[in-house]
């Protein structure tokens, strides 16, 4: 789908809306989004289903702008600031032909200006924002162990540039009625909520009188949310989740067993997640297929620098990652959920000497000597198993 196509709606549509429900808060209110109708209203089920229009959804995994990548952007703007758009460009075909694109923002930003910083805390500039709006993502999961580096300030930035921008946001908030919202999402005839949820902090205390500010992992409270979604009009549920052991390629014992439960909880017969999308890891870990939904445990870095592994070495694995993407079908009888009809993945690759990424499948074609890079990423997705329910490379 065009970018037009998923953004744009009549200005009267706003009004109306707005009149509606009362609402006239921040862009993470359903009436910030005119093509996403009232947050209430029921889904067509039953005899109209099968007319329904499905959707493709794409995702990928940490944006972690290291200082070197900083410079890299300023020097694409040549003397304006930063670009990052240029980075983004290998794989803007692939996000924004998605009818519903989801990035996961790593890092928070710093004030207009500067000064910005890498690792360890992390302040990157704003300028990224409209770079992810101009790539084709709708939303992005800002949950992150970094998410507090520069405190609430931080917190708050980031999600302005990102409503600036037309970028949706979950799992941080600014305040306690933005966190309490589901983040809804139009796609197709689907309205698709987007919740998502952190391991931690890195040691940064939640602000105080903030317990809300950032969303940590919590079972309990991911299928109440999960629920509440529902109730507010979601047809499709996707949980973000900064979860995993770093380097590790494998997901580890907790990934494997709060998947397995998130997979499991249901109402009425009908789960209450449809979608769990991973990241944190720094490398690529396996999609699988649990209790008849799709995990994937680990996407990988989509923008980083050099990365070094806790042994201290350069790990090429840090800048290898790969796109989700899922075709979503409507259900074909009432209560039940819409599925996913096709599962793919595509290998990508952040080539830190040009700075940028790399659809590795578009560069092997084009004679690039990328071809062990992309079968190791292969390997380590399809490792538990997932070509056995269909999941495929994608082009």
């Amino acid at each position: 789908m065009t970018q037009r196509t998923k953004h744009g709606a009549a200005a009267l549509a706003v009004v109306l809306l707005a009149v509606a429900t009362g609402c006239v808060g921040g862009a993470d209110t359903l009436s910030a989004r005119p093509d996403l109708g009232s947050p209430t209203a029921p889904s067509p089920v039953g005899g109209g289903a099968s007319a329904r229009t499905g959707f493709t959804l794409v995702a990928s995994g940490d944006v972690l702008p290291h200082d070197s990548i900083i410079r890299r952007a300023a020097a694409d703007a040549k003397g304006r600031g930063y670009d990052f758009r240029p980075m983004f460009s290998g794989v803007k075909s692939v996000v924004s032909g998605a009818d519903l694109a989801i990035c996961h923002m790593e890092t928070v930003y710093g004030p207009v200006g500067g000064p910005y910083t890498g690792y360890p805390a992390f302040t990157s500039p704003p300028e990224i924002a409209p770079a992810l709006q101009a790539t084709g993502y709708d939303s992005c999961s800002t949950a992150s162990n970094h998410t507090l580096d520069d405190g609430a300030a931080g917190l708050a930035r980031t999600l302005d540039a990102l409503d600036k921008a037309g970028v949706r946001h979950a799992g941080s908030a600014r305040t306690a009625e933005e966190a309490a919202r589901p983040t809804l999402l139009k796609a197709g005839d689907a309205t698709v909520a987007q919740l998502a949820y952190t391991y931690a902090t890195n040691g940064y205390p939640l602000p105080a009188g903030q317990p809300w500010a950032v969303d940590l992992i919590d079972e309990e409270k991911i299928v109440a949310d999960a629920r509440a979604a529902r109730k507010a009009g979601a047809d499709v549920v996707v949980v973000s989740i900064h979860w995993g052991t770093e380097w590790q390629t494998a997901p580890d014992e907790r990934q494997l067993t709060l998947g397995r439960s998130l997979t499991s909880s249901k109402s009425e017969g009908r789960p209450d997640i449809d979608l769990i999308l991973g990241t944190h890891a720094h490398v690529p870990q396996a999609y699988e297929k649990v209790n008849g939904t799709w995990i994937v445990y680990g996407m990988g870095d989509q923008i980083a620098g050099d990365m070094v592994n806790h042994q201290g070495a350069f790990d090429p694995r840090g800048n290898q990652g790969t796109l989700a993407r899922f075709t979503f079908t409507p259900p074909t009888a009432t209560g039940a959920r819409w599925e996913v009809a096709k599962a793919e993945f595509l290998p990508q690759w952040f080539d830190t000497g040009r700075g940028r990424v790399v659809d590795l499948n578009a560069a092997i074609k084009e004679g690039e000597p990328l071809t062990a890079v992309r079968d190791s990423i292969r390997d380590v997705v399809l490792g538990r198993g997932a070509a056995k329910d269909g999941l495929v490379m994608g082009e």
